[in-house]
This record gives C-alpha cells, sequence and structure tokens, in this order.
C-alpha cells in the first residue's frame, strides 16, 4: 500500500494531461475555435470571471499530483476519494452542456474512467488504513 500515494498521484497526472490535449484538440475544431474567438461557446460566455473560476477547478486535479505523494494516508485517502468524485460530478456535467464533438466525448470516458479508477484505489486504501489501524490499537 505504500506505492499507493505514488500511483494515485500518477493517475492525477494522466488526468490533468487528458484534460489539456482535449482542449489543444478542441482548438483543431474550426466551429468550436470561431465560436471561442466570438467569446461564446454553447451559450457560456468567456469572460474573466467565468475563466477565473474554471481556473480553479483545473487546479484541482493539478493540486492533487502533490497532495497525493504528501499527505498522510488516512487524509490522503479521504481526500482523494472527495476531490476524485467532485471532479467526476463535473466532468458528468459538463457532457450535458451543449453539443460535444467526438473526440470530446472520447477524452470524457477516459476522464471518468480515470476518476472511477482514483475514487476505487483511494477507497480500498481507505479501508486497508482504517483496518491497519485498529490492528495496533
Amino acid at each position: 500500500m505504500k506505492n499507493t500515494k505514488y500511483l494515485l498521484s500518477i493517475l492525477w497526472v494522466f488526468l490533468t494531461v487528458n484534460y489539456i490535449f482535449c482542449d489543444v484538440f478542441s482548438l483543431y475544431n474550426s466551429n468550436f475555435l470561431n465560436a471561442l474567438l466570438s467569446g461564446e461557446v454553447d451559450d457560456i460566455e468567456f469572460t474573466e470571471s467565468f475563466l477565473l473560476y474554471f481556473s480553479f477547478i483545473m487546479e484541482i486535479p493539478m493540486l492533487m499530483i502533490i497532495l497525493s505523494v504528501l499527505m498522510v494516508d488516512k487524509i490522503n485517502s479521504i481526500t482523494n476519494i472527495s476531490i476524485g468524485f467532485l471532479m467526476l460530478i463535473i466532468q458528468i456535467g459538463s457532457l450535458s452542456i451543449g453539443t460535444n464533438s467526438l473526440h470530446y466525448i472520447f477524452f470524457s470516458v477516459i476522464e471518468i474512467g480515470t476518476l472511477f479508477f482514483i475514487v476505487h484505489t483511494a477507497w480500498n486504501w481507505y479501508k486497508h488504513t482504517v483496518t491497519t489501524k485498529k490492528n495496533y490499537i
């Protein structure tokens, strides 16, 4: 179980890279790019406030890369479960907004699968941590 924190960190890296590449590939879609240049995509206006809010959301998985290695086991597993669920809700919610391209759906499936794996791994780690700690008390 000692390697679990490193596995979780790598999974957060994998997730973040998928987020980035999905956004980069979106720029190759002329319809999306034209809408983005107009400042509004699928009825979402890209204001400074929206971009700041979105930046906070995207900072969370990047922060989890570091926190997954640095936090103590029990808090680490609880945080990975909580943040994993939060990002899962956000990703599933993003699929319900507007018209999604095939590449966006593809990356979303990978991202959702990764988030399920993060939550599953963290949950099993939490159960192991709780069970192990009881044996020492």
